[in-house]
């Protein structure tokens, strides 16, 4: 579930630079990444100045501030045209907002990164030779093959044919304990679908000489 979110979050990051490409209005302070396809001398990186100006070598200052980044290319090839037997090819991009609408996009990422409903999850244990051990929550629904592949599967030691799944009856008090034989599984054998429920304790017993 963590992965999840981070996930999206990562992703929900990204948008403005997607954006930036078309309807976004360039800034004071972002940093704009410029080459020119007849010229490579030209390429480099292009700070828009407080003023709301760029610095472009061969022909001074180009108003940066309020254009889309469609429109300052259009401005750039205007500029550099007469350096030129004919129009060169430009390529713009935005390579970093500035710090300011970096710092908007990444909180309003986290807000929409905290309004997402996590599912409802049960509380899981695993005990012996399993690569974590220790309680571990999971999403409804989730079964024992998959509980042990989220933990990270058995150590080298593990008896896989005698795990055992112990489980409380809540309404009797009594203890039941239901018997999976991973190596079977591993073979090819069709997997018991054992859905955990609340509370379910997993213990792996160590191999036995020989075994």
């Amino acid at each position: 579930m963590f992965r999840t979110l981070l996930g999206l979050l990562v992703a929900v990051l990204l948008v403005p630079a997607a954006w930036a490409q078309s309807g976004y209005r360039i800034q004071a302070g972002d940093l704009l990444q410029m080459e020119v396809l007849e010229d490579p001398s030209l390429n480099r990186s292009l700070l828009v100045l407080p003023d709301g100006t760029v610095s472009l070598p061969l022909v001074g200052t180009v108003r940066a501030t309020g254009q889309t980044v469609e429109g300052l290319r259009s401005s750039i090839t205007s500029a550099l045209a007469s350096n030129f037997a004919s129009p060169p090819t430009v390529f713009l991009s935005v390579g970093q907002l500035n710090p300011m609408t970096t710092a908007v996009n990444a909180a309003n990422a986290q807000a929409a990164a905290a309004s997402i409903a996590v599912g409802p999850t049960i509380a899981i244990y695993a005990l012996g030779e399993v690569t974590t051990q220790g309680r571990r929550d999971v999403a409804k629904g989730t079964t024992l093959l998959q509980f042990l592949a989220e933990t990270g599967g058995l150590t080298r030691f593990a008896a896989a044919k005698r795990i055992q799944l112990r489980r409380v009856d809540k309404a009797t008090g009594t203890e039941k304990v239901y018997r999976y034989n991973y190596n079977a599984v591993k073979a090819g054998a069709q997997a018991p679908s054992i859905v955990l429920r609340e509370g379910d304790v997993i213990v792996v017993p160590e191999r036995r000489l020989f075994e």
